[in-house]
């Protein structure tokens, strides 16, 4: 993963003293002030230090394009990858290879503003739910300091994708906070969010490997942009058949009825040369 400051260090309590917004405040004879957003002039957003290689890069392009093209859900949500997520102006940020924060909308506009360009706890009022590690080397403390650290932010549920099995002994692992500590859980369920995850065995983006994947609790994989895509055209090319095969039944009946009507002709006209009105007959 790329690390924004190599130096993380534990971040405070899940409450964060800093407004959200210009907070109202009473004072004791009942006028009212309003705290000021706190200075960020300081604080380091990006480093331009790049992903560590092609795999996270894929890895991590995968899960957060899948949530945002597939996942159909009826509140907004935040879903990015290597954005430092800031508990405190005092400490360095936590930056996670992909988080997921529901109830939160990203900025829609002014992006460049420092406030945009990374998750400050006061701007957004919660923690992420869920925070993704992907490992790929022994060097990220997945499973050490980012453990305890997640763990003091509140974040719900910590995975740690570690594929070639460098720092656990299996590849995929879902914690669940549980009394302020984390739980391994017996499966890759979230269930307060609804989601689950899937190792997928697959090529994306013409490399075959086990990919991270979203999926239902149902197992269902949250499907890509490229799988929407390839199923609605699919969908497109079967109501094409469709369509051809009616229009080819509609052409067959059509070629039946003219062949009954071109036989009742012929007969009829072989009655009249025998002196035989078709209409008595009829």
């Amino acid at each position: 993963m790329a690390q924004m400051i190599e130096t993380v260090l534990d971040p405070p309590a899940r409450t964060v003293a800093e407004p959200l917004k210009s907070e109202k405040i009473n004072t004791r004879q009942g006028e009212s002030l309003y705290a000021p957003r706190p200075d960020i002039s300081h604080i380091i957003t990006e480093d331009d230090e790049p992903v560590d290689n092609i795999f996270s890069a894929k890895q991590q392009r995968l899960l957060v394009e899948s949530i945002h093209s597939g996942w159909r859900i009826d509140q907004p949500f935040f879903a990015d990858s290597n954005v430092g997520i800031f508990a405190s102006l005092r400490e360095s940020p936590l930056v996670p290879d992909v988080f997921l924060s529901l109830g939160v909308t990203p900025p829609q506009e002014d992006a460049w503003k420092k406030e945009h360009r990374s998750y400050f706890l006061w701007e957004y009022g919660k923690p992420p739910e869920v925070v993704i590690e992907v490992v790929s080397n022994r060097e990220g403390r997945e499973v050490s300091r980012k453990l305890s650290a997640y763990a003091r932010l509140g974040i719900l549920y910590y995975v740690i994708y570690d594929p070639a099995k460098r720092v656990q002994n299996l590849p995929l692992i879902v914690y669940e906070l549980v009394v302020g500590k984390y739980v391994a859980r017996p499966d890759y369920h979230l269930p307060e969010i609804g989601l689950s995850l899937s190792l997928w065995e697959h090529e994306y983006e013409g490399m075959p490997d086990v990919w991270l994947r979203w999926a239902e609790l149902n197992g269902t994989l949250i499907p890509t942009g490229a799988e929407l895509a390839d199923e609605q055209r699919q969908l497109a090319e079967e109501q094409r058949q469709l369509a051809e095969e009616q229009r080819q039944l509609a052409e067959q009946e059509r070629q039946i009825a003219k062949e009954q009507r071109e036989r009742a002709e012929k007969l009829a006209a072989r009655l009249r040369e025998l002196g035989i009105d078709p209409a008595e007959i009829q």
